[in-house]
């Protein structure tokens, strides 16, 4: 197998776990909104009105990208909002963790305010960071096996 093959076959990997990761976390939160809006509202950052427009925004955003990024469409542009997006959820982690709250992040549902001491802050932060790095990937090659983005690069070529 060639670099440009093995590169190609490791872009796959990357964005199909970046995938799944959206899917599951947007579908998890789409299936119990109540406990949505509980988690974006434990951050204690937002007016009433903006935790029940997140609340409901978010999880439909998620599984979006996780649409997109399965099927490989406009690769470098929904790895930018996936890094963006996890960078805002790394921030309120932060500040929560800042400010004393003793929350769960609600990243994979659930979420809200849990015992002091139960909180996750430092595995939340590390495996955001993680996520970013899977699309810091994509950003910088998008270019992988079985995505539509590669697949019309090489219809256009011929």
């Amino acid at each position: 197998m060639n670099r440009g093959v093995a590169l190609d076959v490791v872009g796959a990997v990357v964005r199909l776990g970046l995938a799944a990761v959206w899917l599951t976390s947007g579908i998890l939160k789409a299936v119990d909104p109540d406990q949505t809006y509980v988690a974006v509202r434990a951050y204690d950052v937002l007016p009433m009105a903006g935790v029940e427009i997140v609340a409901a925004i978010l999880p439909w955003f998620e599984i979006a990208l996780g649409v997109l990024i399965l099927i490989g469409a406009g690769l470098r542009l929904v790895a930018a909002l996936s890094a963006a997006l996890l960078l805002m959820f790394i921030a309120g982690v932060v500040q929560a963790w800042a400010r004393g709250l003793s929350i769960d992040c609600g990243c994979f549902g659930g979420g809200g305010a849990v015992a002091a001491g139960q909180t996750a802050y430092v595995q939340e932060l590390l495996r955001d960071i993680g996520f970013i790095v899977l699309a810091a990937w994509m950003i910088v090659r998008p270019r992988t096996l079985l995505s539509l983005d590669t697949r019309t690069e090489h219809m256009g070529r011929t």
